[in-house]
């Protein structure tokens, strides 16, 4: 019921759904669908490891976007699917609102940075190299640092395992669980 601008959906209701998915004994793995413009970097984050921890077969697939902070949540999962004509963005970490600038600061936002990187390199198959040249990447967006991946070129670039929809998606995450496709 809020406006369009605010999201409905926060990392406090996400992590204690992922958190009962692990203990049910009745659910036999997880399909995340991703649309998202991205977020908090630390929630983000959570979620992702949330993710990649779980003993069950998890599969993800982005449909829209999977942007910023949606990138480690996409490659968290065991295996990934994009929608051929969604899209990823790459970029390094923004702030928005108030900043007490000094050396801290920056120090802090670098290590967060990493701490982003480090969890993608980990989780999908692009290098630090070339996932740091994407993120920096200049003249792929408008007055802006980074690069849009569209559908087959996140495939190409090693972040997510295939281009596919839904039946996709859900035909393999049986197939991870052991059933019939």
């Amino acid at each position: 019921m809020l406006p369009s601008q605010n999201k409905t959906t926060k990392y406090e209701h996400v992590i204690p759904q992922l958190v009962a998915v692990e203990d049910a004994q009745d659910i036999g793995g997880l399909l995340v669908v991703l649309n998202t413009l991205g977020g908090d970097v630390e929630a983000g984050l959570a979620i992702a490891e949330m993710i990649a921890s779980m003993s069950k077969p998890t599969v993800s697939l982005v449909l829209g976007g999977g942007h910023s902070i949606g990138v480690p949540i996409a490659v968290a999962a065991r295996y990934s699917f994009i929608a051929h004509t969604a899209t990823m963005t790459i970029h390094p970490l923004r702030l928005t609102g108030m900043l007490i600038g000094g050396p801290q600061t920056y120090e802090y936002l670098e290590k967060m940075q990493d701490r982003v990187v480090r969890f993608i390199v980990e989780h999908s198959r692009v290098s630090e190299e070339r996932y740091r040249d994407l993120m920096f990447r200049t003249g792929e967006l408008a007055r802006d640092i980074g690069t849009v991946l569209v559908g087959k070129d996140a495939v190409r670039e090693g972040l997510i395992d295939e281009v596919g929809g839904i039946t996709h998606a859900i035909r393999k995450l049986r197939e991870m669980m052991g059933g019939t496709a």
